[in-house]
C-alpha cells in the first residue's frame, strides 16, 4: 500500500508499506483523506524530534476495515475521524476527563508499519499520510456519512487544537477580546471557535494580508499585518491572547498584548529547546501563560461536538479545504503548506 516516510533525510511516498492486523482493542482504518498539518512539516525540518523511520500524517478520516476484540462502538463500514490521542482511559488522568495529560498518550510511539522487512513508526499514534493505518479504538470517531471525508478529517487535529484551545483550555465567555497571532489551520480554528464562544472584538494579526478575506470568514473582525498595532485597536489590551505560529518573540508579543485578567495561550509549536522572556512585573495583574495541549480535548466528545456544528452550518470545515492532493503529490502539497499558499492542504487515497 501506499504511504508518506521520513527517515530522517528525506521524505519519500512508497507503494510498498505494510501494516499489521488490528489487536484486541484496536481498528484498522483505510484512509480517504488526512490534512497536512505544520506538525508534519516540523517532524521534517527537526523542530520536532520524531524517531524515524516514521510513517507522517495525524489529521485524518477514513472507512473501518476491520476491528479487533472488544471494539463495540465503531463496525466495519462506519465513517470515524481520527484523533492522536492512544489514551488507556482508566488512569486517573482519564477519569478526571484530561485525556490529553494521560502518560499513556505521550512519547510512546508504536511502530504497525512495516517497509523492506523493517518496522517502522507511526507518528502521533496516528500516522494517516498511509492507505490503512491501525490505531486504538478510542481514537476512532463515528461521523455521519453524509460529511465529507476531506472535511472530517480537518476536525482530528486542526480543530480539536483550535477550537478546543477556545472553549476548553481558555473558556473564552461572551464579549471578551480575543487576539490571535497567526491565521493558518489552527489560528483560523481559534478564530471560529472564538466566534462560537460569542466574543465580542477578534483581532487576527499575520504577515500575509492575503490571508484577510479567510480570517474574517472564520470570524476575524479585525485584521492586521503586524502585532504592534493590536493596542491601537485594544487600548487596555486583549483578554485572550492566542500564539499560532510558534515563534519566542511572538509569544512575548502575546504576553504583552493582555489586558488585566487576560492569558496568553500557547499553541504554535518552536523549537524543543526555545526559550522565551517576559517581564515578570507583567503578569502580577492576574495576568496568565497557559500551555495548551490539543486543545484539552476529549475527542470522543469534541469530535461529535463539532460534527454536529458542522451539519448545523455553525462550523466551518469545507472553507479550510483549500486543495486537494493525491498522496503522490506530496512534496508539492507541503511546498504549499509551507509557503502558506493554502489554509490546509488535504493528501487523498
Amino acid at each position: 500500500m501506499r504511504g508518506v516516510i521520513f527517515d530522517g533525510k528525506r521524505v519519500r511516498v512508497v507503494t510498498d508499506l505494510e501494516v499489521r492486523e488490528p489487536g484486541p482493542g484496536e481498528v484498522r482504518v483505510a484512509i480517504a483523506a488526512a490534512g497536512l498539518c505544520h506538525s508534519d512539516l516540523s517532524v521534517m525540518d527537526g523542530t520536532i524530534p520524531f524517531p524515524v523511520p516514521v510513517v507522517l500524517g495525524h489529521e485524518g478520516a477514513g472507512v473501518v476495515e476491520a476491528v479487533g476484540g472488544g471494539v463495540t462502538h465503531v463496525a466495519p463500514g462506519d465513517h470515524v475521524a481520527l484523533s492522536t490521542l492512544a489514551n488507556c482511559g482508566t488512569c486517573a488522568e482519564c477519569d478526571r476527563g484530561r485525556p490529553t495529560m494521560c502518560r499513556q498518550a505521550i512519547g510512546r510511539p508504536g511502530r504497525p508499519f512495516g517497509h523492506g522487512g523493517s518496522p517502522v513508526h507511526q507518528f502521533a499514534s496516528n500516522s494517516a499520510f498511509a492507505e490503512r493505518t491501525v490505531v486504538k479504538a478510542v481514537q476512532a470517531v463515528r461521523v455521519p456519512d453524509d460529511i465529507p471525508l476531506t472535511s472530517a478529517a480537518l476536525i482530528g487535529c486542526g480543530v480539536l487544537t483550535g477550537v478546543g484551545a477556545v472553549l476548553n483550555r481558555a473558556r473564552v465567555d461572551r464579549g471578551d477580546s480575543v487576539l490571535v497571532i497567526g491565521t493558518g489551520g489552527v489560528g483560523l480554528n481559534v478564530l471560529q471557535g472564538a466566534r462560537l464562544a460569542g466574543a465580542g472584538r477578534i483581532v487576527a494579526v499575520d504577515a500575509n494580508p492575503a490571508k484577510e478575506e479567510m480570517a474574517r470568514r472564520f470570524g476575524a473582525t479585525d485584521f492586521l499585518t503586524s502585532a504592534e498595532g493590536v493596542r491601537d485597536l485594544l487600548p487596555t489590551g486583549a483578554d485572550h491572547a492566542f500564539e499560532c505560529v510558534g515563534r519566542v518573540e511572538l509569544i512575548r508579543r502575546a504576553i504583552d498584548s493582555l489586558d488585566r485578567h487576560g492569558q496568553a495561550v500557547l499553541l504554535g509549536v518552536p523549537p524543543a529547546t526555545a526559550e522565551a522572556s517576559f517581564r515578570v512585573s507583567s503578569l502580577y495583574l492576574d495576568k496568565s501563560v497557559l500551555g495548551c495541549r490539543y486543545g484539552s480535548s476529549r475527542p470522543q466528545r469534541d469530535i461529535a461536538l463539532y460534527a454536529g456544528l458542522y451539519r448545523q452550518g455553525r462550523l466551518l470545515l469545507d472553507e479550510l479545504v483549500t486543495r486537494t492532493y493525491p498522496v503522490e503529490d506530496f512534496e508539492k502539497a507541503a511546498a504549499d503548506a509551507e509557503a502558506g499558499r493554502v489554509a490546509r492542504a488535504v493528501l487523498t487515497f
